[in-house]
């Protein structure tokens, strides 16, 4: 513990289980993953800060890491900081890093990447209930992949976004997507700089539902095409959902200690 509390800006790495929470964004009468770390914060430190998150996920969809950054007036180290942190956190909420960083370090504007993963179980089951979507795929993983190929670059993605949502600019760049299979669990993993609010669940249902039915690149094409969200699948549901990463200058891909969400 220094001497003399100093004013800095911390970076947090964060993992979170959102079944209980309506989302990362703090609300006046719900219970949000923002809110509770910032309830954490003032019993700690005695003020009422707001953080900044990199990913704002919806209600249900969990985080192996998510990013967020503060201003703090502090004699703490960040260190100490995490466990003091962790001691007034729920059980589904903890805070795995903490890091002074640069004083202008902002963790949404910052980011130049961010890494989602979606998980599908092919049956009903006791354990994963809560954690992936149960449904059986009946396409295979080349048409998986195949069909999701329009899907990379830069597009506008309005058909596969929310009606209503507050993102005024609609393009990202996808840079990776890749399907895979381990027993009875199907995974989804993209990366993009940005993300719309349910793009990546309209994009699981959307790509699996062409992949099947033999739509397959066309099908896509033409959703990307028609910026219409009627041109989409409704969207996947949010339990299946994971922000896993995030990538910054100078830093690489963060937080380091990071559950993989295996399958």
């Amino acid at each position: 513990m220094s001497s003399e509390p100093r004013e800095i800006t911390v970076r947090l790495g964060i993992e979170f289980d959102g079944t209980e929470f309506h989302g990362w964004q703090v609300q006046p009468r719900d219970r949000t993953v923002q809110g509770e770390i910032e309830q954490a914060i003032w019993r700690v430190t005695g003020a009422r800060i707001r953080i900044a998150g990199a990913g704002r996920t919806d209600s249900g969809c969990h985080a192996a890491g998510q990013v967020a950054s503060a201003r703090l007036h502090t004699r703490l180290t960040p260190d100490r900081l995490r466990a003091a942190l962790n001691a007034h956190l729920p059980r589904d909420v903890r805070i795995v890093e903490a890091a002074e960083a640069e004083p202008m370090f902002h963790a949404r504007f910052r980011a130049m990447r961010r890494a989602y993963r979606y998980l599908i179980v092919s049956r009903p089951t006791a354990v994963r209930r809560r954690y992936a979507w149960e449904r059986a795929v009946r396409a295979d993983l080349a048409a998986l992949r195949s069909t999701s190929k329009p899907l990379l670059g830069s597009h506008d993605f309005t058909s596969f976004s929310k009606k209503g949502g507050d993102d005024a600019e609609t393009t990202c760049v996808v840079t990776e997507i890749k399907w895979s299979r381990r027993g009875l669990m199907t995974r989804f993993d993209i990366v993009a700089d940005r993300f719309l609010y349910t793009m990546v669940r309209r994009i699981v249902s959307t790509v699996i539902r062409a992949a099947e039915d033999g739509g397959g690149q066309k099908t896509i094409r033409a959703a990307l095409k028609a910026r219409d969200r009627n041109a989409a699948a409704p969207p996947a549901p949010a339990h299946g959902l994971y922000l896993m990463r995030v990538r910054y200058p100078g830093l690489g891909w963060l937080p380091k200690e990071r559950l993989d969400v295996v399958t």
